[in-house]
């Protein structure tokens, strides 16, 4: 079986590259490696990181463009590569315009599209956007959906999409996995991150951020900054925040935050050193996806700077409170968690509704016809 995976930012990287892995492994398999060649550097570093290499690049990105011009990139670029490959299957991650547009094409040449963590919803057409309109779609035309939750296969079963329903868990679980263990094992590792972040205040609990999605453009990422500054106001914090490179998150997180003295703003971390970040973290505020995902399994509690998210166990399992982009919510519900030991515990103690760090294996036995039992919570 010739399977073809197509990716394009960090995180598809992330939680492909354990997939990508065991389909190396897999005798029955040909595995070919196509990327788009968007978040560029971080790409090459989760690249290099797990050991990959792509067979394909479309190199899609240009300054400024829009979703229709990348669209329209990703089309052709893809549709070049399956008429060179002529794979028996793709298989995309997510809810990118990578994967939109991948498995557009792909459906276009009647070739079997696989989706990796199928039937995520928020509810609301509009956010995130585009993401919840990319989902929906790929779903609708993937023969394999890969649900990573029994509530996202509920959801898609609510749709009767005409593909096959498997919960495997989230790869992002196995990649979280593999990289807690090497930077437990590998000694000398730990050693170099150590040092590249003695900056790190040990004495002060550390707060770290992220915020990149599109629908906080503008009055989300002032509010939230806004929420921030006031939070820094605290001497009991550090607040760590890798700033994304986009212009409008980049610009105005500098413009708002600069020149405080207990908040660090710092450009993206590899895969690597986020993990490690996260592993040091007091509290986790985002309006990332896969942060919702990975900090559970690690203990700790997550804010998410979003009105509405695709990924509710996490939730329903009190691991993860909606704040929205309001000052007040998001300092209100962080103070609590840095004042009261008990809630902080409370959050502390849930479990991870994502994933055993097997969804890899599942996923290669489906395209394999070989029998798996599904993730269980």
């Amino acid at each position: 079986m010739h399977v073809l995976s197509i990716f394009g930012t960090r995180p598809e990287a992330i939680k492909m590259a354990p997939l990508v892995a065991a389909l190396r492994r897999e005798p029955r398999v040909r595995s070919t490696v196509c990327v788009t060649g968007q978040h560029r550097e971080m790409l090459t570093q989760v690249m290099a990181l797990f050991d990959l290499e792509a067979d394909h690049d479309l190199d899609v990105m240009r300054p400024n463009q829009s979703l229709n011009g990348l669209y329209g990139r990703l089309i052709a670029g893809a549709d070049a590569v399956l008429e060179a490959e002529q794979p028996d299957c793709v298989l995309v991650h997510g809810d990118t315009t990578t994967a939109a547009a991948c498995a557009m094409a792909a459906f276009h040449r009647r070739i079997p599209v696989g989706h990796v963590e199928a039937g995520l919803r928020s509810g609301d057409i509009r956010s995130p956007f585009p993401e919840e309109l990319n989902r929906r779609f790929v779903d609708s035309v993937s023969s394999w959906m890969f649900a990573p939750t029994p509530s996202s296969r509920d959801a898609l079963l609510a749709e009767k999409p005409p593909g096959r329903i498997w919960v495997t868990g989230n790869t992002v679980i196995d990649a979280l996995a593999a990289t807690v263990e090497r930077l437990e094992s590998d000694r000398p590792l730990a050693a170099t991150l150590e040092k590249r972040h003695g900056w790190v205040d040990a004495r002060r609990r550390l707060v770290l951020v992220t915020g990149h999605r599109r629908e906080n453009f503008g009055a989300g990422f002032r509010n939230i900054c806004a929420a921030l500054r006031e939070l820094a106001q605290r001497d009991d914090v550090q607040i760590v925040y890798p700033v994304h490179l986009n212009p409008n998150v980049h610009d105005v997180v500098k413009a708002q935050l600069s020149g405080l003295p207990n908040v660090h703003l710092i450009a993206p971390l590899g895969y690597l050193d986020f993990v490690w970040f996260m592993q040091r973290a007091y509290l986790i505020l985002t309006d990332s996806g896969g942060v919702q995902e990975e900090a559970p399994s690690l203990g700790k509690p997550v804010l998410v700077m979003r009105d509405v998210t695709e990924r509710p166990e996490a939730v329903a399992a009190g691991t993860v409170r909606l704040v929205g982009t309001s000052p007040e919510r998001i300092v209100g519900e962080a103070r609590r968690l840095l004042d009261d030991p008990a809630v902080h515990a409370e959050f502390c103690r849930r479990g991870n509704p994502y994933g055993d760090a097997r969804a890899s294996q599942r996923i290669v036995d489906v395209l394999c016809e070989r029998h798996t039992a599904e993730f269980v919570p």
